[in-house]
């Protein structure tokens, strides 16, 4: 059963034009630590900060709450597993959201893809429940 769809497209010369004009204000707002190592790393760090914003909002967007109620943007965390295979993490807020979406079960699953070809970034997140028959 479909919980939530949210997708998103984000200009990657916009996160440049934040990361030149904020810096940190910027990526410690809207990113964990992790998530700033991740990118910092990259040749093109603004394409992974693109691609991790985008998939921020349409993870909100899946939660059907946006940045409101308690959702921030520290709460959706992006990580890859070592097969590259991009991965949500929810806490605070977004997790309880997540809790008040899903069945009595607690099976929810949150799929992420992520894309970039310059100067998009597209993210599109699927959180569903797996059904108990």
């Amino acid at each position: 059963m479909i919980l939530g769809v949210g997708t998103d497209l984000c200009d990657i010369r916009r996160i440049e034009q934040a990361l030149t004009r904020f810096g940190d204000r910027f990526t410690a707002r809207c990113f964990t630590a992790e998530e700033r190592a991740s990118a910092d790393k990259r040749a093109n760090p603004a394409a992974r900060y693109a691609m991790f914003y985008a998939a921020k909002e349409a993870c909100a967007k899946a939660l059907g709450t946006g940045f409101r109620q308690g959702v921030f943007w520290r709460d959706i965390q992006v990580y890859s597993l070592p097969s590259g295979q991009p991965m949500i993490r929810l806490q605070g807020g977004a997790r309880d959201r997540l809790g008040a979406l899903s069945p009595a079960n607690g099976n929810t699953r949150i799929d992420v893809s992520l894309t970039d070809e310059y100067p998009m970034a597209h993210a599109m997140v699927v959180i569903s429940a797996a059904s108990d028959g």
